[in-house]
């Protein structure tokens, strides 16, 4: 993992921290973070023995949105290079830096200080929970520039919050603070030291069944948003079936019944 935008490391525990490193910018998005984030979402979309991750931006901010001077300064694709898809990708390149996180099979928590602006407030909400600082500010700028969010956002608010609700934050680019922002359902909580809260969490889900967290995000990934709903039953059964019996599933049982700490082995 590249040093110049992004720190990716792992705890014996399993809780990989993936750092967003330009504090002087406040970790705002050139073309190399956003290189950074993709190359952290892939690589963690296949490691086995990570548990639970931990998304969050070096300094005072998590990320005050698009460096848009960086890419009209850029004479290799310039603000262009945004849009480029890749072959068999769903989503365009800055897309990516928020959907990729979903295709991480384990829980991904954003912990939010500072500027949460634009890309960043898309990043975030692509993390599967958001942990902010009451004081915090979080916005869906992009009116402010006459843009709309292009970076996932109909595949991650819809799941947050009601329509009203986010066509009012759209509309106006307002900033919220992170209490209001936790009224609103845009992020999950608040805590006063996000980060140490976000990785007590991370650290209590990498405690349990690997397995069974990582049905459970795509149980929920899959089926949350509607669809057919025989698919999503049947999804319900195909998951469980799955589990039982499995040596993951039989250590909780155990665990449960004795009172001892279980000790659970990585997925194949």
């Amino acid at each position: 993992m590249s040093d110049t935008r992004i720190r990716l490391s792992v705890s014996d525990s399993g809780v990989a921290i993936v750092t967003m490193v330009r504090a002087d910018k406040h970790n705002a998005l050139d073309k190399a973070m956003f290189e950074g984030l993709l190359e952290a979402a892939d690589r963690l979309a296949t490691e086995r023995t990570v548990r639970a991750v931990v998304l969050h931006g070096e300094g005072r901010s998590f990320c005050s949105g698009l460096d848009i001077s960086s890419f009209l300064a850029d004479s290799a694709g310039g603000i262009d290079a945004l849009f480029a898809r890749e072959d068999g990708r769903l989503a365009n390149f800055a897309q990516r830096a928020a959907y990729d996180w979903s295709g991480v099979p384990v829980p991904v928590i954003a912990a939010i200080t500072g500027s949460c602006f634009g890309g960043g407030m898309q990043i975030a909400l692509g993390a599967d929970i958001r942990i902010a600082a009451p004081d915090a500010q979080l916005s869906l700028m992009e009116v402010k520039w006459g843009l709309v969010p292009d970076m996932a956002i109909t595949q991650s608010l819809p799941r947050v919050m009601r329509i009203d609700v986010a066509k009012e934050l759209t509309f106006t680019g307002r900033i919220v603070s992170g209490l209001e922002a936790s009224s609103l359902g845009l992020v999950t909580r608040t805590a006063e030291d996000p980060l140490s809260a976000a990785l007590e969490l991370a650290d209590e889900i990498a405690g349990k069944s690997p397995d069974a967290i990582r049905a459970a995000k795509r149980l929920y990934d899959e089926t949350w948003s509607g669809g057919d709903t025989a698919d999503a039953l049947a999804l319900e059964s195909r998951l469980q079936l799955g589990l039982l019996g499995t040596p993951n599933q039989v250590t909780a049982v155990a665990a449960g019944v004795s009172g001892r700490a279980p000790t659970f082995t990585d997925p194949a």
